[in-house]
């Protein structure tokens, strides 16, 4: 180490959680290392959690637990639906949130915007493991473009949509895609009876600023809003996640439900996330449901939020 204070980056990832947190991986092989247009790209195989996509210095999926991530994105909202045949996926750019949606047998058509077209394809060529070769599947229409004009510009409606976007980092390529500008227009592209789930970034118990607003926000524009929450160890905290629709609840489902329809519907049972799963993860601790209740920011294009 060179400095005692930020160790050397040829031996260690340096993660820095928030300002007052950081975690250390030891790098036993960086296996790619870029800058696109819009992010710093690092791929590096780590003693701590095997591969990883870092962006922007910050881990974004690890090969031991991004599964648990993907699913708890992708299935409530997707199981929630009666019969989620068109996805309209924001993000996601490993192909793993890809390879989730596809999983679901009612599936024959998915939308992936994405606006990097270098994440995807240094995703593509060295993290087969987490996309599993879905950007191959016939069923998916691949755009690389900006999310939000995409949606402005199209007139197609979908069952669910999903957002997987990085976090909102000031100047970064998200900022904009977390307001209520945004869920207006999602709301405004999905079809009756449709419902939307968004990654709503860190949910612990000292970092609810950002997932109490996107919650706030989303309340702004749905009439049914259902905040989630699950750990992802390599994110060092539980993560949030949000459903929001009209008209459909995944709250309202039971465990038995659940393993009913991922018996029916999907063709390969989830690692993590099951019935029970599902149950517990809408069951949000006191002091989250109390922050939750006495929030009252709405993020504008005005007045986006940004992260450290």
């Amino acid at each position: 180490m060179n400095d005692p204070d930020r160790p050397d980056k040829r031996k260690w990832l340096y993660d820095e959680v928030n300002p007052d947190l950081a975690q250390l991986h030891k790098i036993r092989k960086v296996i790619y290392s870029g800058r696109t247009e819009f992010q710093s790209i690092e791929i590096v195989n780590t003693g701590s959690f095997g591969v990883c996509l870092v962006l922007d210095g910050k881990i974004q999926s690890s090969e031991r637990d991004e599964f648990i991530y993907h699913e708890a994105l992708v299935h409530p909202a997707m199981l929630s639906h009666r019969c989620p045949a068109k996805v309209f996926i924001a993000g996601g750019g490993e192909g793993a949130t890809l390879r989730e949606v596809l999983n679901h047998k009612t599936v024959n058509r998915v939308v992936m915007v994405d606006i990097d077209r270098q994440v995807i394809e240094v995703c593509r060529r060295f993290l087969a493991l987490f996309h599993r070769h879905s950007f191959d599947d016939p069923r998916l229409e691949l755009h690389i473009t900006d999310a939000r004009r995409y949606l402005r510009e199209t007139e197609e409606r979908f069952d669910v949509i999903v957002i997987d976007l990085v976090e909102p980092l000031k100047e970064g390529p998200a900022c904009l895609l977390y307001t209520q500008e945004f869920y207006r227009l999602i709301h405004e592209r999905m079809n009756p009876g449709g419902i939307m789930a968004v990654q709503s970034g860190a949910a612990g118990w000292t970092n609810l600023r950002n997932f109490t607003a996107i919650i706030n926000t989303l309340r702004s524009v749905f009439t049914i809003v259902c905040p989630y929450q699950t750990y992802v160890p390599s994110f060092v905290d539980l993560w949030g996640f949000a459903t929001a629709s009209q008209s459909v609840n995944p709250a309202e489902l039971s465990p038995e439900e659940i393993d009913r329809r991922i018996s029916a519907r999907l063709l390969k049972k989830p690692k993590s996330y099951d019935g029970i799963t599902h149950l517990a993860s809408f069951i949000l601790p006191k002091h989250t449901r109390h922050q939750l209740a006495i929030t009252r920011r709405v993020i504008t294009d005005r007045n986006p939020i940004f992260v450290h």
